[in-house]
């Protein structure tokens, strides 16, 4: 499951209100200025109520915090971790590292 999920939520054996707050995860980290009221009762209509809304908004936001940390200062995946422990593969990994880097900067 965390391969799947991690390779595409959207195709992930998932329940509906899952994949609901994944997507609106997801927008949150790619598009943050576009969330608005449509993308919370969305949430609620898929029985989310508004403390997990927030717990949501709050892991998500969270979680971006800690990673843009980690992408400002340069940190890089420990090498130590096998492949069997990652949900990507190191390759897969370092392509998705690549397509973010501005101009093609690793």
């Amino acid at each position: 499951m965390s391969r799947a999920l991690a390779r595409d939520y959207r195709t992930a054996p998932l329940a509906e209100a899952d994949r609901r707050m994944l997507a609106y995860a997801v927008k949150l980290t790619r598009a943050p200025h576009a969330v608005g009221p449509r993308d919370i009762e969305r949430l609620h209509a898929a029985g989310f109520d508004d403390t997990a809304v927030l717990d949501i908004c709050q892991v998500t936001a969270y979680y971006n915090y800690v990673n843009r940390l980690a992408d400002g200062l340069g940190v890089e995946l420990e090498d130590r971790w096998t492949e069997d422990e990652m949900t990507l593969t190191r390759q897969e990994f370092e392509a998705r590292v690549a397509a973010k880097a501005p101009d093609g900067e690793g």
